[in-house]
C-alpha cells in the first residue's frame, strides 16, 4: 500500500529502493497505531507473533543487516538459545522505545545506504548454515531483501490488527492522517 512515494524516489535507484523499505516500515508502525501496551503484546492468533513482538523483530533484524553491509557484529547477538526474544518485548522495552529504536535504525540505515558508493558493492554473508558458504551479496540485494522481510512482517501484522480489533490497513492509514474513526 503506497501511501506517499518522496520526491528523490523519482528516477533514482536508490532513492526508490529506500522508499519501498520506508513504505514497508510504515505498515510495521501503524499496526501499532492507537493500541495499548496489552494489546500490542497479546497474540491473537494461533501464531506466537504480537505486533510489539514484530516491531522489536524488524528492528533489530534491519539493524543486524546494516551492521554486517559495514562488516561489524549485529547490536544483539542471537542464536538458538535467545532467537525467540526477538519476538518479544523484555525487560523495561515498550512499544513506544521500539517505535523509536525503529525510527533510529531508519535513520541509520538511509545514511548508510545514500553513503555506499554504488549499490554494486558487496558484503560477505554471515556464516551461518542457511546461506552458501563465502558468498557475496551487492548492496542491492540488501535493500530487495530488507523491502522482502519487512513487507513478510507488515503481512503478518495485518492479519494481527484485524484480528485484535478489526482495524485494516486502509483503516489506519486514513486514521494516522487524521481521518475521523
Amino acid at each position: 500500500m503506497v501511501t506517499h512515494v518522496r520526491a528523490e524516489a523519482q528516477g533514482d535507484e536508490r532513492g526508490a529502493l529506500l522508499s519501498f523499505i520506508a513504505e514497508q516500515r510504515g505498515g510495521i508502525r501503524r499496526s501499532v497505531l492507537g493500541l495499548t501496551e496489552e494489546q500490542a503484546n497479546s497474540r491473537p492468533s494461533a501464531s506466537e507473533l504480537s505486533l510489539a513482538g514484530l516491531l522489536k523483530h524488524v528492528a533489530e533484524t534491519e539493524q543486524g543487516w546494516i551492521a554486517r553491509a559495514r562488516q561489524e557484529p549485529p547490536a544483539v547477538e542471537r542464536d538458538a538459545s535467545n532467537w525467540l526474544k526477538c519476538f518479544r518485548l523484555t525487560g523495561d522495552e515498550t512499544v513506544a522505545s521500539q517505535l523509536a529504536y525503529y525510527d533510529k535504525v531508519a535513520a541509520e540505515t538511509e545514511a548508510f545506504l545514500r553513503g555506499v558508493p554504488s549499490l554494486d558493492d558487496t558484503f560477505p554473508l554471515p556464516d551461518d548454515p542457511w546461506f552458501p558458504p563465502d558468498e557475496r551479496v551487492s548492496m542491492r540485494w540488501l535493500c530487495l531483501h530488507l523491502i522482502r522481510e519487512t513487507a513478510r512482517h507488515a503481512g503478518h501484522a495485518d492479519i494481527i490488527r484485524e484480528s485484535l480489533d478489526g482495524a485494516s490497513a486502509w483503516d489506519l492509514v486514513a486514521k494516522e492522517q487524521g481521518a475521523p474513526a
